[in-house]
């Protein structure tokens, strides 16, 4: 997990805002590309991994898309439901899940208020210039609604695998 950031951090702790290990998942409602909402009460009583990422479309979510939908059958296995969410439309994530045939749920996010509740939408820089937007984050939750772990400034490759295998260990 080098390439990685995964943190155990608290709400208490100098970090105060950003959710980590420990905390119990804030209310949160999301509108899916399937027509259903997905919510913490949806989700009361089971497992599930919400992971935020940027845009829809673009090399590193969609790679960590299919990562994530290739090991869909894996997380069902556990009973673990996987969700995606960026501030993209619903109609972008319809898009997006027919062209790569992605077999998990997509729920938008287009205010960003779940994003922000969850201290993923930050500060960022591209050559230079600074602008908000989400941070590529995965938080794997338990039948509790506790964060288990929690991932943030996530590099792609082997990210979905090392979800999965802390999802064992619930």
């Amino acid at each position: 997990m080098a390439s990685e950031v995964r943190t155990k951090t608290s709400r208490k702790s100098a970090d105060a805002g950003k959710l980590g290990e420990g905390d119990k998942v804030p209310d949160f409602a999301l509108a899916t590309d399937a027509g259903t909402e997905i919510s913490r009460a949806s989700l009361k009583g089971k497992p599930y991994v919400l992971y935020f990422y940027p845009r829809d479309n673009t090399s590193g979510c969609t790679r960590e898309a299919v990562d994530f939908s290739a090991a869909a059958a894996k997380f069902a296995k556990l009973g673990v439901e996987v969700v995606g969410v960026s501030k993209d439309s619903l109609a972008s994530h319809e898009k997006f899940r027919e062209k790569h045939e992605l077999k998990l749920t997509l729920a938008s996010d287009p205010e960003v208020d779940t994003a922000k509740t969850f201290g993923v939408w930050s500060e960022k820089s591209l050559y230079g210039r600074k602008f908000m937007g989400m941070e590529r984050a995965t938080f794997l939750v338990d039948a509790k609604g506790t964060v288990a772990a929690a991932w943030r400034k996530v590099k792609v490759p082997g990210h979905v695998a090392a979800v999965l295998e802390a999802a064992k260990k619930l």
